[in-house]
């Protein structure tokens, strides 16, 4: 059988808990790690209707884009829908689970990827990649390198790669081995690294090498640009957006009269990139949760089209769905039928 554990290694494999936001409280919020899973619901946000239908369906753990936790709670009284969904989900042996900022910043199987793959964007790549990473190499013996692997993740490594395996004889005639790792993280983690390698070397100074790469890391960062296969009217491109993002409406500044082929975007409140959509030469920037003064900012240079956060983000239901089955089938996983959106239109 699964353990919860072994679900949440898998999704931290492919976005690292060290790649979320620093606001962020992504992971397991609620439940035990080592218990068993008998089913998975999917959702965006772990609301009080979503525990219900994971009791309805049996499924003791819920995964969530949305953690239903961001700050400390102090007491659990039920005074608000935070304290108790989490009362409702401890009462019901259900573990809650969230993949927040960690998904939205990487560029493979990725909450922004899964958006540019609806609007049929080409030749994507990240709108703002994180740059100031380092590399730490070093060599371990074969005994050591697991210990040392997880050591490193937990010290903040991004990325641990094995890069093969040396021998070589030392000085009194022994042959020995070594494990080559190479451990990819950003630089204000470096600290931590080197104390997780002292502290493995078990008082042996281990061989290492440490240097800053200078390119940005092309697969983690923020939002995403691409082109679209044909240029498109304004228009047309604004129902192909309505269309391929299920959006009841657009809001969006005005029109400018120009072919749409660089399109821009990010899943959920995106406007600190409006800068980097400008520099990719976009025509269009789609996101959510603008204001209106922040509207102006688009000064007649590009088109900011704001769908809606619930909007920009539910096909990430879909997307963990996919990235669990692929990996689990003994267990049921379920997307949630609930529409979570707090957000009504009348028309």
């Amino acid at each position: 059988m699964t353990k919860i554990r072994e679900v949440a290694a898998y999704l931290e494999s492919i976005a690292p808990p060290v790649y979320q936001e620093s606001y962020d409280n992504a992971g397991l919020i609620v439940g035990d790690p080592n218990a068993e899973v008998r089913g998975v619901l999917f959702c965006l946000d772990s609301t009080e209707a979503i525990i219900e239908e994971a009791i309805r369906k049996q499924c003791n753990l819920v995964i969530a884009h949305h953690p239903i936790v961001f700050r400390g709670l102090k007491r659990l009284t039920g005074r608000n829908y935070v304290e108790r969904v989490v009362m409702q989900a401890i009462r019901h042996g259900i573990a809650i689970y969230a993949i927040h900022t960690n998904l939205d910043n990487v560029y493979f199987q990725g909450v922004n990827s899964k958006i540019a793959g609806r609007l049929g964007l080409l030749d994507t790549r990240l709108l703002a990649p994180k740059a100031n990473l380092k590399k730490l190499s070093v060599l371990v013996p074969p005994a050591g390198s697991e210990p040392l692997r997880e050591a490193l993740f937990a010290a903040g490594a991004e990325r641990v790669e094995a890069a093969g395996q040396l021998s070589f004889t030392d000085q009194s005639g022994s042959g020995q081995a070594r494990v080559k790792l190479e451990a990819f993280f950003s630089s204000g983690k470096e600290g931590r690294m080197l104390a997780a390698l002292s502290a493995a070397g078990n008082g042996q100074q281990l061989a290492y090498e440490l240097v800053s790469i200078e390119n940005a890391n092309a697969a983690v960062g923020s939002g995403m640009v691409g082109r679209l296969p044909e240029p498109m009217e304004e228009k047309a491109f604004l129902q192909h957006l309505k269309q391929a993002m299920n959006a009841s409406c657009i809001r969006h500044t005005r029109l400018l009269g120009q072919k749409v082929e660089t399109v821009a975007l990010c899943g959920g409140a995106g406007g600190f990139l409006l800068g980097n959509a400008k520099a990719a030469g976009a025509q269009f920037f789609v996101t959510a949760d603008y204001k209106y003064h922040e509207f102006f900012d688009a000064d007649g240079q590009l088109v900011i089209a704001d769908i809606g956060h619930y909007e920009s983000e539910q096909f990430t239901i879909e997307l963990l769905y996919d990235i669990i089955c692929q990996k689990f089938s003994n267990f049921a996983a379920r997307c949630t039928e609930a529409v979570t959106n707090p957000v009504h239109y009348y028309y």
